[in-house]
Formats: C-alpha cells, sequence, structure tokens
C-alpha cells in the first residue's frame, strides 16, 4: 500500500534550525515567506500532494500514456490534477515575481518538490520540465522572448522540454545531427529526430516550448558547434493565442520500466520554425544551466522515492504479523507479533529513514546556497554559495538517487512476496526510481564531473566552501560531552576524505585514469562526510533542546537515534570506501579489452 503524509517537522526543522550559521549571511527578498508563510505552504502542498497527487499514482502507472490520433494523452485524472496545481500557483512557486510567480526561496520550494516527487513522480515531471526550461530561457533568452514566454510558462498555461539527446549519441552531444537552417526572417528552420525526451507531448498545457540543441549549417564539429533554439508546439500569435501547428511530433512513446505516466516521447522536427536562444554555437552552455538545476532536481527525486517507500513500509511493519519477538511475545492477543518488533526489519527501516533525512538535510543546505547565490546581501557570501553549488551539485543529483533507489529494494525486501507484486504498488518504487540514476547524466558521468572539474577548479576553490564549516565544527564540537563521539567519527571519515582528496589530485595528474577510477567511490564518501555534518549538527540541537525541555520531546529523541544509527551502521562503510578509493586503477583497467 502506497502512504504517505509529508515530513513536515523534518522539513521546518531544516529550514528553521539547522542551517542558521551555514555561513551565507543574510538574504534579500524573501521576507514575506516567514516562518508561518512557510508552514501554510508546507501544509496546503502536503494536501494537494497527498489527497490529489497519491491516489493517481498507481492507476497512472497502469494506465500509462498513449498516442491517439497524433495526440499523446495522459491518464485520467492527470488533467485534471494539473489544471488543479497550476490554479494554486505551485507551478511557478519559485520563479521570480516579474515573470507572475510567486518568488518562494529554493529552500522552501525543495521540500514542495520532494513532496510530488514522493505522491506521484511521473507528474511532477511535467511542471519539472517547464522550471529547467525557464532558467535556460531567463539566463540566456532575449528581453523578448522572456516577456512573451516566461509568464505563460510561469502559470503552466505552457511548458517546456529540453530536446538534446537523439538515437545515436547519448551524453556525448557532440555527435548529434539536428539541423537548424536560417531563414530571413531571422528564424530556422529546425530538421532532427530526437528522444528519450520527457513531457515531449502531452494534454496538459496549451502548448509546448521546446528547447532543442542543433547545429548551424558553418557550425564547427563537435560540442563547439551546438546552438540552442526555442521551437513552440503550436506558433503562438503576437496576442499570446495559438495559431498553426509547428511541424514538431511526438512518433512514439518510449516502453519504459518506470515512470509509465509520464509521456517520454521519440520527437521528430521536420522543418520546424525555431527561434536562437543565447549566442550561436554556444547552445549546450545555454542548456546546462537547465541541466544544472535539473539534476539538483532530479536528487530530489531521489529523496522522494526513498520517502515514500519508507512510510509505506513503516506502515505495513506495523500491520504485518509475522512470528514472534526474540525478546517475548509483544502482541499477546493475536496470533504473531507485527514485523516490526524483528531485528533485521527495523534495520531496513533505520536505513531508510536516515538516508532519508541525511539527504533532506542535504538538500536544505544545497538550497539555502542557491538562494544565497542570488540573494545574499554580502558578495563573498554570493560567492562562496556559487563554489558549494557547483560542488554539491553531481553529489546531489547521484548520491540522492543512489540511496533512493536502494531504499525502494528495502521497501521490497522488508514487504517480502507483497513487495514483489504489483497490486501493492510497493514495486513501482523501484521501477520509478531506477531511471533518476540514469536520466540528466549518468551517476558514473556524475562522479568524473566532481573529480574532474569541480576538485581542480580553481586550485580546488569549490573543496574549501565545503572543508571549511566542516573543519571548524569538528574542531569546535570534538571534546562536546554530548556529541563527541559522533564528532569522531565525523573527524575519522573527513580525515579519509581529506587523505582521498589529495590522492586524487596527485595520481590523477600523472594518470587521468587513476582519478576516473576513484570517482565514484569519491563522490560517495563526500556526500556520506557531508550527511554526517549535518546529522552532527542536528544531535547538538537535539541536545540542547532536551536538556532545556522546549521543543517537541519525541522529535528530537528520534533524531539523536537516527544520527546515533547513522554514525554507527552507514558512516563506517562509507569511510572504509577511502581503501577502493586509494587502491587505483589496477584491478578495474588493468584487463585486456578481449579478455572481457
Amino acid at each position: 500500500m502506497q502512504v504517505y503524509e509529508a515530513p513536515i517537522r523534518d522539513m521546518r526543522f531544516n529550514l528553521e534550525e539547522l542551517h542558521e550559521d551555514d555561513g551565507f549571511g543574510n538574504l534579500e527578498g524573501f521576507e514575506d515567506f516567514d516562518e508561518d508563510m512557510r508552514a501554510a505552504i508546507l501544509e496546503e502542498a502536503n494536501k494537494l500532494c497527498r489527497d490529489v497527487l497519491l491516489p493517481l499514482n498507481w492507476p497512472g502507472d497502469q494506465q500509462g500514456c498513449r498516442i491517439e490520433n497524433g495526440v499523446v494523452r495522459t491518464p485520467d485524472g492527470f488533467p485534471e490534477a494539473y489544471k488543479q496545481f497550476c490554479e494554486g500557483g505551485w507551478a511557478g512557486l519559485v520563479v521570480d515575481q516579474k515573470w507572475g510567480g510567486q518568488g518562494a526561496p529554493h529552500s522552501l520550494a525543495k521540500c514542495v518538490e520532494e513532496m510530488s516527487c514522493s505522491t506521484n513522480l511521473s507528474f511532477g515531471l511535467y511542471p519539472g520540465l517547464t522550471g529547467g526550461a525557464m532558467v535556460s530561457l531567463e539566463a540566456y533568452g532575449s528581453e523578448d522572448q522572456k516577456n512573451f514566454y516566461l509568464p505563460k510558462m510561469a502559470n503552466g498555461e505552457w511548458s517546456g522540454t529540453m530536446c538534446l539527446t537523439e538515437p545515436h549519441c547519448g551524453t556525448d552531444l557532440g555527435m548529434l545531427r539536428t539541423k537548424a537552417e536560417p531563414q530571413e526572417d531571422g528564424s530556422y528552420l529546425i530538421t532532427g529526430n530526437k528522444i528519450f525526451i520527457s513531457a515531449g507531448d502531452h494534454d496538459l498545457a496549451e502548448n509546448i516550448i521546446h528547447l532543442v540543441l542543433a547545429r548551424l549549417p558553418d557550425a564547427p564539429a563537435g560540442v563547439k558547434g551546438i546552438s540552442m533554439f526555442l521551437v513552440p508546439k503550436f506558433m503562438p500569435k503576437d496576442d499570446g493565442s495559438l495559431g498553426d501547428r509547428n511541424p514538431v511530433n511526438a512518433t512514439a512513446i518510449e516502453h519504459k520500466m518506470g515512470l509509465k505516466a509520464s509521456a517520454t516521447c521519440q520527437m521528430s522536427f521536420d522543418g520546424a520554425k525555431g527561434w536562437l536562444v543565447g549566442p550561436e554555437n554556444r547552445g549546450l552552455e545555454a542548456m546546462f544551466a537547465m541541466m544544472n538545476t535539473e539534476r539538483v532536481a532530479v536528487g530530489i527525486q531521489g529523496l522522494g522515492m526513498g520517502e515514500i517507500a519508507y512510510q509505506s513500509s513503516v506502515y505495513y511493519a506495523k500491520d504485518r504479523l509475522q512470528g514472534r519477538s526474540l525478546s517475548g511475545v509483544k502482541n499477546p492477543d493475536g496470533p504473531a507479533d507485527p514485523i516490526i518488533v524483528h531485528p533485521d526489519v527495523r534495520r531496513m527501516l533505520m536505513t531508510m529513514r536516515a538516508y532519508n533525512e541525511g539527504c533532506r538535510s542535504v538538500s536544505a543546505w544545497v538550497s539555502r546556497a542557491l538562494d544565497a547565490e542570488h540573494a545574499s546581501t554580502e558578495p563573498e557570501a554570493r560567492a562562496r554559495a556559487k563554489d558549494f553549488v557547483a560542488l554539491m551539485t553531481p553529489v546531489v543529483k547521484a548520491l540522492f538517487t543512489d540511496l533512493g533507489h536502494e531504499a525502494a529494494h528495502l521497501a521490497i525486501q522488508l514487504h517480502g512476496g507483497h513487495g514483489y507484486i504489483q497490486e501493492t504498488g510497493i514495486e513501482q518504487f523501484a521501477r520509478d526510481a531506477r531511471i533518476a540514476q540514469i536520466y540528466e547524466g549518468a551517476n558514473g558521468i556524475q562522479a568524473l564531473d566532481l573529480v574532474g572539474r569541480k576538485l581542480p577548479d580553481r586550485m580546488g576553490r569549490n573543496l574549501r566552501s565545503f572543508f571549511h564549516p566542516v573543519s571548524q565544527f569538528i574542531e569546535d564540537h570534538a571534546q562536546d560531552e554530548h556529541i563527541g563521539k559522533m564528532v569522531g567519527s565525523l573527524q575519522q571519515s573527513f580525515g579519509a576524505l581529506q587523505l582521498s582528496t589529495g590522492h586524487i589530485a596527485q595520481k590523477g595528474m600523472k594518470d587521468p585514469e587513476e582519478a576516473g577510477a576513484a570517482a565514484y567511490d569519491y563522490l560517495h564518501l563526500l556526500g556520506f562526510v557531508a550527511m554526517g555534518y549535518c546529522f552532527a549538527k542536528a544531535a547538538k540541537i537535539a541536545k540542547q533542546k532536551l536538556e532545556e525541555g522546549t521543543g517537541d520531546e519525541t522529535f528530537y529523541k528520534a533524531k539523536l537515534t537516527t544520527a546515533q544509527f547513522f554514525f554507527d551502521r552507514l558512516l563506517p562503510p562509507a569511510t572504509a570506501k577511502f581503501m577502493a578509493i586509494k587502491s587505483g586503477k589496477a584491478s578495474m583497467m588493468d584487463m585486456p579489452e578481449d579478455a572481457f
């Protein structure tokens, strides 16, 4: 059974208590979003996601999308839910008010995003892609393009996509073949085929604005010859009404293992009219403004799937009667005890819970930096926030999705045979979560981006935004009578991370494959140290609140227990990855190719 209630108490803890001393200074422009307003928004978002989106999740997976007379149809109930979503202002929650959005901080909007990912990930992709497209348009579009398109995208009337991948090329976009022929009126005719286009066509919004990567006739080869074009599904008139259909069509819907209610389309551009966005041959740069936004969003998808997998498992574990407790009967009036009394079931539940709380706390930290990057009142804080976002984006994308998928599989294991059949809806979590490790740059590519670009950038400046607060916290609290042991564990892991960083820097300069072989383990180690830092801070706050007798005693005791489980059971294996990093490439790369 799919069960969900937004973890609002934990979200508010991250927003209002955990990251008050993050070093990003005061933020301006969010004065309307005080504690009362944030609480109201989270409560209303929970109602929408729990009561409207969740009931459509399993039926939408069973029904899927379909093409009828050349039009992609979403599952029953999706158009009505989308209309309600847009009417509530959720489509433009984080969008600048000058485009008709709400102007909410990212730190708040990511909480809402997590709710929609938990309750109906397929649905969330439709407005999610629009938000990413708006980021690229706002950064690289002309003033006319922004003024014309962004307001309609902000209110959900028009949606957006990103069209990169082609049948013969995935991540290697330098190989793309889609052409753009310039016309006398300043427009371009776009011709080519794209695949794996999320929300490529659907019946939710009136119009779809495709951002398409293509090549001009005289473009240089490779990624330096890619431009980005705005290609609408329907040609808009000057007054914003819709004109003729552009020759851009969904020729098929991909048959996927999951996310079946999300229309992932094969798209054909047959001389479709479009307009250049940004400078010629700098389309990849423009698209990556969207891609980086989407990578953080995909990380939130992993977190969202982990949370609903956990909550559904807790519900089942308290209800399912099997066997007796090892320490004696706990349910004397029943034929057996609920399975939550069994140690291995509790191990699985605690693992999922710790993953979710750890990722949520890191997400709040990164989201706070996203806000500070543009809204901090201090220039130095803005620069530090930008460095931190650059460093943590691949970590959020890869680690969160890895752990979300692991949580989904733990949920299946906990449910036993009832997790493996379709009727309970649990196996859907694993199918839906799996793609998050692949799209927007597979997780192995995120690891290469981390060690190949983000670490050496400006002589390691990005790392300082992370290393400095962690090392300062360890120095300040190593002797703390309440959390000293946790800080000691964090210190050990942080030391392994520092040694790994030096190892990669030294070996990687001599042989890039050394860094490549260590990249994935290094990303996980960095991510777990970030979670450990957040858990240690949370434990400090919880201890203080319990001593003062203030706040929710049950919440803070649970926070302490989860933190202790993380440091006892989850952080040591992550720290041990240092040995895998240090071992280098030998066992991976020395095998002759013809032996595989």
